[in-house]
This record gives C-alpha cells, structure tokens and sequence, in this order.
C-alpha cells in the first residue's frame, strides 16, 4: 500500500505498489466556498456513477465558516438567528446528505469521499463504518483514543466527539462525507445543536494532543489518505484538479 508523506509524494510502504491494484485519486482542494465544493461533488459523482472516473475519489478540504443542514435537520437545532450567522460571516447550505446540522470552518478536514460501493460492496451500513475506521485509524496515529459512540455515527474520543459523518448515495456512489477537527475554533459548534445530539461535547486533534504535538490539517489529510487506502484495499495516488477535471469534458 502507498504511503503518503507531507511533500506531496507518495513513498512505498507495506511491500510497496502492487500492479494492478485499484487506485484511491486524492485531490486536496486547500480551502474552498461550500457551494463550489457541493457543485463539484455532484459532477464528479455524476461522473463517477456512468464510469467517466474510472476510479474512487477522495476530495481533501476546508470550508469557509457554513452550517449545514442534512435530510433529517431540525430547524430547532440551528440556534444562532441568521442575523448573527450573518454577523460571524456563516453561511447556510440545506443540502442531501444523512443526518442533522453540523458545522464546517478553517481548522477542520473536510473529506467528501467519492465511491463506487460497487466495487467493494453495496452496503451503506458498512460504508459508514469503513468511514469511521478510517477516522479511527489515523487517529490513532496521534495517540489519540478514537472509537464510536454505539447508536450515532460519527467518531468520539474520551467521551467527546471527534469528527461528524453525513453521506448521500445514489445508484452506489457516494458523496458528501466527514469532517474532522483539527484545529478548529469550537466555539461555533455553540451555534447549532451538532448533529442533533444534546449535550454533545466536541474536541479536536488540537485539544486532544496538548503540547504533544502541533497537527495541522494538511498533516491529518495525509494521514487520513493513508488509512482510507488500507481500509478500502486501495492504492492511494494524488490527482490535481485540472488533471480530473480535464479528463472529463
């Protein structure tokens, strides 16, 4: 299986790169509006859906601040008035995904993975927890206890929550996905109801480490590729967006 390193190449590890092998394309986008990015989710899942991308996708971002709110949202859960949204400069976006409201901002992994289950196998059950054991995975590679919180998806640590999962699945292709945070300002989740759950603590890679380390969210994203690539038996390989992008229109 590949490895990723920070410096944006990939080195071999674990008996390195085996012909044949299905490739996971990850694309790091940097920080991108969340319209932009929604609108570029449904392309490339329409893209992937017919067979034009050949192989399954792992969008890698930031968000400006936004709150969004998924199939099941309840307007009770978004606290904040849309005066002060608007104040603190967060957007809100009703979008298709599972689940209830959550919030995106600087600081935190956003990853939108985009799958043919197809290919490994046409469960969103699993998916989910293919999902969270991924996010636990790369975790761990931080000492952090990660684990899930039986009855709710998404990813805790310490009786604190991690990283939130929302997906949409139409003729088994995927997107929309996690956010994990890193270095997040927690401060906004005090704005909405996370996902729905009352009294949900959050914490983030940051808090979790202390004075440990200094993560950063391009650190986690090559983590997170990593372990996405072992838990789904893919070969992880970066893909720039003009080189996607120019290979389906």
């Amino acid at each position: 299986m590949t490895d990723f390193r920070p410096g944006g190449e990939p080195n071999a590890a674990g008996g390195g790169h085996h012909e044949g092998a299905r490739e996971l394309w990850v694309v790091r986008l940097g920080t991108m509006p969340y319209g932009e990015a929604l609108e570029l989710q449904r392309t490339l899942a329409a893209e992937r859906i017919v067979g034009t991308i050949p192989e399954d996708l792992l969008l890698l971002l930031e968000h400006p601040p936004v709150v969004t709110l998924g199939r099941s949202a309840k307007k009770s859960h978004l606290i904040a008035s849309p005066d002060y949204l608007r104040s603190r400069g967060v957007e809100v976006f009703e979008v298709e995904r599972g689940g209830d409201v959550t919030f995106h901002g600087p600081g935190q992994l956003v990853g939108y993975p985009i799958f043919d289950l197809r290919r490994h196998r046409a469960d969103l059950h699993w998916y989910l927890r293919q999902v969270e054991q991924s996010l636990i995975d790369a975790l761990a590679d931080y000492e952090i206890p990660a684990e899930r919180n039986t009855g709710f998806t998404g990813v805790w640590t310490r009786g604190r929550k991690i990283a939130s999962i929302g997906v949409h699945v139409r003729d088994w292709v995927t997107w929309h996905g996690f956010a994990l945070n890193v270095t997040t300002d927690l401060s906004y989740f005090d704005l909405i109801v996370p996902c729905g759950i009352d009294g949900v603590m959050m914490t983030s890679v940051e808090l979790e480490v202390g004075d440990s380390a200094s993560p950063t969210v391009a650190d986690c994203g090559y983590r997170v590729a990593n372990s996405f690539g072992k838990v789904f038996c893919l070969e992880p390989v970066e893909v720039s967006l003009g080189t996607l992008t120019a290979g389906i229109t």
